[in-house]
C-alpha cells in the first residue's frame, strides 16, 4: 500500500497535475458561456472530472512515448520514468485508468459528449508524436486544450449551435501555441541532434520568437472577436486588456539570448491568462443574471 501512494504521489508529481490549471477554467468558461449563468453542480463536477481525466492522460502517455528522448536530455533526464523512479506499468495503468475516468465523464453529460469522446482522446495521444514528423506539432498541442471549452459547451446544452466555443477555442489553440513555441526554444539544440521537429529547431530561436509574437497577436484578434460577439461589457473589456498586457510581458521576459527567465513567462504568466478571462468574462455572464 505505502508503495502504490508513492506510486501516484510520484505520477501526479511528474504530470504536474497542478498545471491543470491552465486548462480548467476555459473548460469552466465555456460551461458558464453555454448556461448563460452557472451550469448545474452534476455538470461542474463532471466537466472536472473529464478535465482531469483527458489531462492525466495525455501527459502520463506523453512521458511514456517520451521517456527514451527524456533520458537523452540534460533538461528532462531526472523525471521519474528516465530516472528509474516508477516503473513504466504503473504509468500504463495510471494512463488507462485515466481514460476511463474520462469517457465514464463524458457519458455521464450527454450522448454527444461521449460520441465526440474518442476524437478528443485520440487527439491528445497522437500529440505526443508529432515532434517526430511536423514542425506543426505546437499547433496540435493547441488543439488539444482548445477542445475544452467547446467540449465544456457541449456538455451543457448538447450541441455545438454557436459560433461563441468555437472562436474561444480559437483563443485557446493559438494562445496555446505561442507559449508552446516559446517552450521550445530551450530544447532547440536537442531537437536539432535528435532530429525531432519543431519550430525553432527549422528557424532558430530568434525567428521563432516572433513566431510566437504572431501567435499571440492572433490570439488576442480572436478574443476581440470574442468580445464583439458576447458584447459582455467592461468587466470582459478589462480581463481583455489584462490578457494582452499578460501576452505582452510574457514576451518581454524572454530574449533570444537570454531563456533564463523561460519558466515564469511560461507557467506563472499562462495560469494567470486562463484564470483571468474565466474571472471576467464568467463573472460578467453571472453578474448580468442578476440583474
Amino acid at each position: 500500500m505505502v508503495t502504490l501512494f508513492r506510486n501516484v504521489r510520484t505520477t501526479l508529481e511528474m504530470i504536474k497535475i497542478e498545471h491543470t490549471l491552465f486548462a480548467l477554467p476555459f473548460a469552466f468558461l465555456g460551461a458558464v458561456l453555454a448556461a448563460n449563468g452557472l451550469p448545474s453542480p452534476r455538470q461542474v463536477l463532471w466537466i472536472t472530472v473529464a478535465m482531469v481525466g483527458a489531462r492525466s492522460t495525455a501527459m502520463a502517455f506523453n512521458r511514456i512515448a517520451d521517456r527514451g528522448y527524456d533520458a537523452r536530455n540534460p533538461r528532462t533526464s531526472m523525471r521519474a520514468l528516465p530516472a528509474g523512479l516508477l516503473p513504466a506499468n504503473f504509468v500504463w495503468l495510471f494512463t488507462v485508468v485515466s481514460a476511463a475516468l474520462f469517457f465514464v465523464a463524458a457519458a455521464a453529460l450527454n450522448r454527444l459528449t461521449l460520441i465526440l469522446a474518442p476524437v478528443a482522446l485520440a487527439s491528445i495521444l497522437l500529440y505526443s508524436f508529432t515532434k517526430r514528423w511536423t514542425l506543426l506539432s505546437h499547433l496540435v498541442l493547441g488543439w488539444c486544450l482548445s477542445i475544452a471549452p467547446t467540449g465544456a459547451w457541449i456538455a451543457v446544452r448538447g450541441a455545438i449551435d454557436s459560433p461563441i466555443p468555437l472562436l474561444l477555442s480559437l483563443v485557446v489553440m493559438l494562445w496555446t501555441a505561442g507559449f508552446d513555441v516559446l517552450y521550445a526554444c530551450q530544447d532547440r539544440d536537442f531537437d536539432v541532434a535528435e532530429g525531432l521537429h519543431s519550430i525553432p529547431q527549422r528557424f532558430g530561436i530568434e525567428r521563432s520568437l516572433w513566431i510566437a509574437r504572431l501567435l499571440h497577436a492572433h490570439s488576442f484578434v480572436a478574443l476581440l472577436a470574442l468580445y464583439w460577439l458576447t458584447q459582455l461589457g467592461p468587466l470582459a473589456l478589462g480581463g481583455v486588456m489584462a490578457t494582452g498586457l499578460l501576452l505582452i510581458y510574457q514576451h518581454r521576459l524572454v530574449k533570444a539570448d537570454d531563456l533564463s527567465r523561460l519558466n515564469a513567462a511560461f507557467f506563472t504568466t499562462n495560469a494567470f491568462v486562463s484564470l483571468i478571462l474565466f474571472l471576467t468574462f464568467g463573472g460578467a455572464i453571472i453578474t448580468r443574471t442578476w440583474r
